[in-house]
């Protein structure tokens, strides 16, 4: 070993400085290389096996080491400018704290993967924070970065830093406008993953997908994706569907456009032919009470009908359609509200507003549920000798005119 160093001694001053560079990469090569394929197999069993990040977040740590062996080695090379020692040095120091800011970010992204798996995480999200916490640790690699390689202290960059509070107020605008509305929206439980929302305002309608600092993405139903700015969350209004899919029903509000023409009293035959109706019973028979005992009460010898009350077509059909909603299997009524109510006629005729709530959020079977009640209410209505109001059409016109319309060509019988 004498032998050799003594030889290495002899040699010339440049060729010296190059194979004492050469050695040192070599080390600094041999040393990532054991951690890589060695250190960091044998760490793995300890490491979180569901995420890879843990392993990434070690592994730019382990990068410290050969930066350490090239700034504390670069001394030992022979011959070497003083001036180049200090650049190899400060830029070695600088890729270390790199390195270390860089696995802190990993490791806060292990962070927000475990607090995931936990269930509160959906109303509880936090990676703006830890995004705001990324910002900070690289502002402050930043800093270091630089006084290492000026060769000052990080006060004195710190320092200067007051008189740029301005400029950064501009520059980070947004993200302190972000941080303020993601506080808010986390503070308030106001939005989560998963929930549905409507903000037409930015053209979104669909379930939110992802809550960060600065964005939250929206995919829309038709498979889009809408890109909301967080603090616009806060400035302007949208409509959370949380509550409705929380409370397991949706609600069906939707109104029949009866002809007016068509509503009047019932005569006593055809109210005896309604009891086929087994939800009608109970009511035809409380109402049939109270109405014997307010004529017998109110009109006693009276013998004319217009003073007498009546049952109408259209009430027994509203008290039909309550009956029966309350009976399908189908409509929730426990805790929500049904109800069938009339709204002011309009020149389109009277519309009987039918107001309940389906037993599901699903969309396709809410939809489903919804075509289902209406089918049959349309259907039934002749029962009651009502009608819907519908505009004139093409074929109706035709008819006035004493013109055959294609239905009455199709039934004619043929020569």
């Amino acid at each position: 070993m004498q032998t050799l160093l003594d030889q290495f001694a002899q040699l010339a001053p440049a060729l010296q400085t190059v194979i004492g560079l050469a050695m040192l990469a070599l080390v600094a090569f041999a040393v990532d290389w054991l951690i890589k394929h060695v250190l960091l197999r044998m760490a793995t069993p300890f490491l979180d096996a569901r995420s890879k990040t843990a392993d990434r977040a070690v592994a730019r740590l382990a990068k410290v080491i050969p930066l350490l062996v090239v700034s504390r080695g670069i001394e030992l090379v022979p011959f070497v400018p003083d001036d180049l020692d200090s650049v190899i040095i400060a830029v070695a120091r600088c890729c270390i704290v790199l390195a270390v800011a860089m696995a802190i970010s990993k490791s806060l992204d292990y962070l927000e993967e475990l607090y995931r798996r936990r269930p509160e995480a959906r109303a509880r999200p936090i990676k703006g924070y830890l995004q705001v916490l990324k910002i900070v640790v690289y502002c402050a690699g930043a800093i270091l970065g630089i006084a290492v390689l000026i060769g000052e202290s990080p006060l004195l960059l710190m320092s200067g830093l007051g008189a740029m509070a301005a400029v950064l107020m501009l520059v980070f605008k947004d993200t302190i406008l972000s941080l303020v509305a993601s506080v808010q929206l986390s503070s308030n439980d106001m939005l989560r993953v998963g929930d549905w929302i409507e903000m037409p305002g930015m053209n979104a309608d669909g379930d939110v997908i992802d809550i960060a600092l600065h964005t939250v993405k929206v995919q829309n139903f038709d498979k889009t994706i809408t890109t909301i700015p967080t603090h616009k969350l806060i400035s302007d209004s949208f409509r959370n569907w949380r509550g409705m899919q929380d409370s397991g029903g949706r609600r069906i509000k939707r109104a029949l456009p009866l002809d007016q023409n068509a509503i009047r009293f019932l005569t006593d035959q055809e109210v005896a032919d309604l009891h086929r109706f087994r939800v009608l019973q109970p009511y035809l028979a409380a109402k049939n009470d109270e109405i014997e005992e307010w004529n017998a009460r109110e009109i006693s010898g009276d013998v004319n009908p217009v003073n007498a009350r009546r049952f109408t077509n259209i009430g027994t059909f509203r008290a039909y359609v309550i009956a029966w909603l309350r009976a399908h299997p189908r409509v929730a009524s426990k805790g929500f509200t049904l109800m069938v109510r009339q709204l002011p006629p309009t020149p389109q005729g009277l519309p009987l507003e039918v107001y309940c709530f389906a037993g599901t959020t699903d969309w396709p079977e809410y939809e489903a549920i919804q075509a289902d009640l209406f089918d049959h209410l349309i259907a039934i209505l002749p029962e009651f000798g009502l009608r819907l109001f519908q505009e004139p059409s093409g074929l109706d016109l035709a008819s006035l005119a004493g013109r055959p319309t294609d239905l009455q060509q199709a039934d004619a019988p043929s020569a």
